[in-house]
């Protein structure tokens, strides 16, 4: 356990070092150079909302629409999170400023008023994307006195509410933000000819346009709201409404490379650091008692039984020793715990191998969708793994014939209840027309992935699984079951599962409220050092928690271990669900019923994932304890 710590202290040095270095660029991507007067596209992507979590494409709404749509390629991963990127009728030009340039003339029936209205009212975002960076508003953190912090929030809001604090609005009405003012921040070096794009700005304003004269969509009229004094645009007024939008170029010292920092700056950096390293001194220093107690017990006892069997005195033993003819007797329901294993390796594969590629950069925010699409890929390739580990286990066990049976549940059947909650969500989000459902190709692409890859991998390993010897058990198992004592209070096994669940969440339910900020409140998650740091604990704290809990199992003469050690662990998941739950209380302000479905259905997800996950660990664990301690005493 010394050497776990002394790795968890290297790894904590590299947390500290990748940790800051959060916006070094996906390895092949390469910048582009814009000469003077070179077009430069800004495409739209989808409208969000943190009240909804319901994304929508731009175009749903009746905003200035280019005659031609272009969809822009995507991503597995961009798909599943909603992204709709097409191009739009903004016209700008590398170094050419313009000043309240017109962008289209709209008459709004008073259906698209409302819907307007509506959006506006549930704080809805446009998302825009140039040279793929995201379009952000800008504001300066100043609570840090004398350290002020330029802090890009993503997206601008579409329009706002009108308030006693708002001049010239009025209480409850909508007011849309027809109007842009787009910052454009572009880097020169004698290194490359052009110039490169590293900052994309826009400060949306609400006006209501005036002009002289009649309109002409081919001569647009000089609007005479320009220069100042209008009055915001009311979407309860009249039917008209113009686009416009300024734009400016900027030249900066930002380099390309590091043109995604400002996106990635915490606000709250400083409590996000303390709270890790508490987290992780906490838990190191948990973990650290574990194993002394652990150890020191254990060696007197090894030492007293192996005395006891010179002595000849077996007949006074008492504690684990005296189930060691039944301590590897197969449980119950064997093909569920065999089933639940392998798909947890396969979890675990995903996890850290997703882990490690997004600590070497190849995850960045510059590829859209790339973290979900490597999710999706890498648990279709750990297929091998979970069908070689349920069915070492299988055999092990003496499951008996139906390893076919075996494989076959192994593969569908957790992906199996996960794709049915997606479906039936899927379904309430195409009810609400979103962007977010996904469509009928891309879930027949996931379905191919599954049955078609993942399936076949599954057998592949499970064929390698069978053909391996299965391990000797160190004591023999005797042919009648052994009477388990009656247990105290707090050996009984629903409130020593409860109980072993306590730690393992402890390690990471500081980190866990970031997490569930990058998703709910769109915010960029980009701290994988940290991350990473902080599932080693995991890892660690279940399986420590589990040896401590089935020892102290053992010691009460109870050899029903091998579900207990999986469920104490897995427990964690449970806590999960219930901080889900405050978080969504505490932080969120969904009301609609769709919304709020999707989040418990998506946290229900992630919670049987984390089960899972966290029970393979804690059993596996376990699994190697029991083996060891048995190896070592004398038993005729």
């Amino acid at each position: 356990m010394s050497a776990a710590r002394a790795w968890i202290a290297v790894l904590g040095v590299v947390a500290i070092a990748v940790g800051p270095a959060r916006a070094f660029y996906l390895p092949g991507v390469a910048p582009k150079e814009f000469e003077d007067g070179d077009r430069v596209e800004i495409k739209v992507n989808k409208l969000t909302s943190t009240k909804t979590q319901l994304p929508y494409e731009y175009y749903r709404l009746p905003y200035c629409k280019p005659e031609a749509i272009e969809n822009v390629a995507e991503n597995l991963g961009e798909v599943l999170r909603g992204d709709r990127i097409v191009n739009s009728m903004y016209d700008l030009r590398m170094g050419v400023d313009e000043s309240c340039k017109v962008l289209c003339r709209k008459e709004l029936s008073d259906k698209e008023r409302e819907q307007f209205a509506e959006f506006v009212s549930q704080e809805y975002r446009v998302h825009w994307i140039l040279d793929n960076l995201p379009a952000a508003t800008k504001f300066v953190d100043d609570s840090v006195p004398g350290e002020p912090v330029t802090v890009y929030d993503v997206g601008f809001p579409m329009g706002f509410r009108g308030s006693a604090d708002i001049p010239n609005t009025k209480d409850g009405v909508s007011y849309l933000n027809n109007h842009v003012a787009i910052t454009i921040k572009y880097h020169k070096d004698a290194s490359f000819e052009g110039s490169r794009i590293v900052g994309f700005e826009v400060e949306p304003s609400s006006v209501k346009h005036t002009y002289q004269g009649s309109w002409s969509d081919q001569s647009p009229p000089k609007l005479t709201s320009c220069s100042g004094g209008a009055g915001p645009h009311a979407l309860s007024g009249g039917a008209e409404a113009i686009f416009t939008y300024d734009v400016k170029w900027e030249q900066s010292d930002i380099k390309w490379a590091s043109r995604w920092d400002t996106y990635l700056l915490m606000g709250d950096e400083q409590i996000h650091w303390f709270s890790i390293i508490n987290s992780l001194m906490i838990v190191l220093f948990l973990s650290g008692m574990v194993a002394m107690i652990m150890m020191r017990t254990l060696h007197k006892d090894l030492q007293r039984y192996n005395q006891l069997e010179v002595a000849e005195e077996a007949e006074e033993e008492t504690g684990w020793k005296l189930v060691h003819g039944d301590v590897f007797r197969p449980p119950q329901k064997v093909m569920l715990l065999c089933v639940s294993t392998g798909t947890g390796v396969q979890i675990l594969g995903m996890l850290l191998v997703t882990m490690v590629f997004a600590v070497l950069g190849f995850l960045s925010p510059a590829n859209r969708g790339g973290l979900m699409t490597a999710l999706v890929l890498l648990f279709v390739f750990m297929g091998v793994p979970a069908g070689y580990f349920s069915a070492t286990l299988f055999k092990t066990l003496k499951g008996g014939p139906a390893w076919k049976q075996n494989t076959v549940l192994t593969a569908t059947l957790y992906p199996g209840v996960v794709f049915v909650i997606f479906f039936v969500l899927n379904f309430f989000i195409w009810g609400e027309a979103s962007s977010g459902a996904v469509p009928f190709g891309t879930l027949v692409a996931l379905l191919l992935l599954w049955f078609g890859i993942s399936t076949p991998l599954v057998f592949i390993g499970s064929y390698f699984g069978y053909q391996r010897k299965p391990a000797d058990f160190p004591v023999r198992t005797n042919q009648i079951p052994r009477q388990v004592p009656e247990q105290v209070w707090y050996m009984q096994p629903a409130f020593s599962i409860i109980v072993g669940g306590v730690l393992p969440f402890g390690a990471v339910f500081i980190e866990l409220f970031f997490i569930l900020s990058s998703i709910w409140l769109h915010q960029f998650y980009y701290v994988f050092g940290f991350l990473f740091v902080v599932f080693i604990i995991l890892l660690i704290t279940c399986a420590e928690i589990t040896i401590v809990m089935c020892y102290f199992q053992l010691c009460a003469e109870d050899y029903h271990w091998w579900w207990r050690a999986f469920l104490t662990s897995g427990s964690s998941a449970a806590y999960l669900f219930l901080y889900s739950i405050f978080y969504f209380v505490t932080k969120l302000e969904i009301e609609k019923f769709v919304s709020g479905l999707l989040f418990f259905g998506y946290m229900a997800i992630a919670s049987l994932i984390f089960f899972v996950m966290t029970g393979t660990i804690g059993f596996y664990a376990c699994y190697w304890f029991v083996r060891k301690i048995f190896s070592e005493v004398k038993v005729d």
